[in-house]
């Protein structure tokens, strides 16, 4: 896939301030209508987003993006910790949503950002976490994108139109 299929999308989100924000997310142009739809549901629902800027305010930095809490999209980079794989974010067609509180399970083990590891204990209501059947995951599950919660090694943050 080139760059040309790629689309800036703009979208207001609910901040932990209560106050309405504006982000955007870089994605595939085949994205661009079922994430609308899928956030729209998510604004409705009043879930708060840390931020929302595209990977490259990062330097294209993963590690920097999440650490920050940031809720992404687009980012030409490999599978973590699988250098040889393209991760669904060089396609466009993945979102990781505020890393901290959905923090990602390598297979070693490594939480990723580790801001996160408090926020692995799902059994308690934190802003912010997914959780099974909330409205994020609900929104995205309508959309036909599976949620990496759900995976052996969790990955919270992550939707993805594939699965992967």
């Amino acid at each position: 896939m080139g760059p040309e299929r790629l689309r800036l999308i703009r979208m207001n989100h609910w901040g932990f301030d209560g106050k309405v924000h504006r982000g955007a997310l870089v994605v595939h142009e085949e994205a661009v209508g079922p994430l609308l739809g899928a956030f729209g549901k998510v604004f409705a629902a009043r879930f708060p987003i840390r931020r929302m800027q595209p990977a490259s305010a990062y330097g294209g930095d993963d590690g920097r993006s999440m650490a920050d809490d940031n809720t992404s999209a687009f980012n030409c980079r490999p599978v973590t910790g699988d250098p040889g794989r393209r991760s669904q974010h060089a396609y466009g067609d993945a979102v990781d949503i505020n890393p901290v509180e959905n923090p990602y399970v390598d297979r070693s083990g490594t939480v990723h950002p580790a801001a996160g590891r408090a926020n692995l204990r799902r059994d308690r209501s934190v802003p912010g976490m997914i959780r099974p059947g909330d409205a994020v995951s609900r929104a995205f599950g309508e959309i036909g994108w599976a949620w990496g919660g759900r995976w052996p090694n969790p990955d919270y943050q992550h939707f993805s139109a594939t699965g992967g």
